[in-house]
């Protein structure tokens, strides 16, 4: 039991990150009903964006960069914590200014419009950055490791999982708790009583999109130090967050916390006993939740 703990408790802190992937892409698909293709490259960005904040030479003016670069690491990274997800949203705006013309419509026309854009996100990436890997730069405080019952552990996993946590746990508050919230569940239940009643919808979709451009950008942030940063990056957070919200239930907040946390553990403990079988497992849960309950685990009938 002592071996498997750390497989165990490697695999949730996985599922909180999937968890916390899964989460802006929930709030896209519940509330405008599209699939956002563009969420993982939306992912990739916001951990190259803060890879060049930490890096020897940050994309500012001279006398602000030479500032910049005078603060202690920890600051610095606190503060890419909230600029790097800022210059996504920025991206995320312009995706949704084009993405206005498919409300309403067949879905397929988001899913390409979103496919595209996710293309040319990448692409982008790959032009400005090259294709080699990076390396994302972390205080020392949260980074190396340390031992505990004769094994060794990584601090940063340890807080990677408590900064899913606080950000899950500050998304739930935002959403059932603050009066946004409750008209972001309003217009994904029902747009059209939400306009009647005055709200401005397109401003809303604006809103959640981007906030959850931020968060895919954020949990990019977090999840880099741990699986690199590469183009393509993206498509590896992708599949798992849409595995998540299938999985979990569509626009169920908790589902999706739920079926990260399971697929994590899952792919973890499979490593352990059948490597080969890790990358397959999920997918299998999936068909067989899908079988028996078509809506999920937590979504609603």
């Amino acid at each position: 039991m002592f071996d498997l703990l750390p497989h165990i408790l490697n695999g949730l802190t996985l599922g909180l990150l999937f968890a916390l992937i899964a989460l802006g892409f929930m709030l896209i698909v519940g509330l405008m009903e599209q699939i956002n293709l563009a969420h993982g490259s939306l992912f990739a960005l916001g951990a190259y964006f803060a890879m060049q904040l930490m890096g020897p030479r940050p994309p500012l003016p001279p006398g602000v960069a030479s500032a910049w670069l005078a603060l202690p690491l920890g600051w610095r990274y606190a503060a890419t914590l909230i600029l790097a997800p800022m210059a996504a949203g920025v991206v995320g705006i312009a995706i949704e200014f084009c993405m206005r013309r498919t409300y309403g419509k067949d879905p397929m026309y988001g899913l390409l419009l979103t496919f595209g854009a996710a293309m040319v996100i990448e692409e982008t990436i790959r032009l400005t950055w090259g294709t080699r890997d990076y390396v994302l730069q972390v205080p020392q405080a949260i980074n190396g490791g340390f031992i505990f019952g004769d094994l060794i552990w990584s601090t940063y996993r340890f807080y990677a999982a408590g900064i899913a946590v606080v950000i899950i746990g500050l998304v739930w508050l935002l959403i059932e708790k603050t009066p946004f919230g409750a008209t972001v569940k309003a217009g994904a239940h029902d747009s059209e009583i939400v306009r009647a009643l005055g709200i401005n919808l397109t401003r809303l979709r604006l809103l959640v999109f981007v906030f959850g451009t931020m968060l895919a950008a954020i949990a990019g942030i977090i999840v880099a130090p741990i699986w690199g940063i590469r183009p393509h990056m993206g498509v590896d957070a992708v599949i798992p967050a849409f595995l998540v919200i299938v999985l979990g239930g569509v626009g169920s907040f908790w589902g999706a916390v739920v079926a990260g946390l399971l697929i994590g553990v899952l792919i973890s403990v499979t490593t352990l006993y059948a490597s080969v079988y890790a990358g397959i497992v999920p997918f299998v849960l999936m068909i067989l939740v899908m079988t028996f309950r078509p809506r999920g685990l937590l979504g609603a009938t």
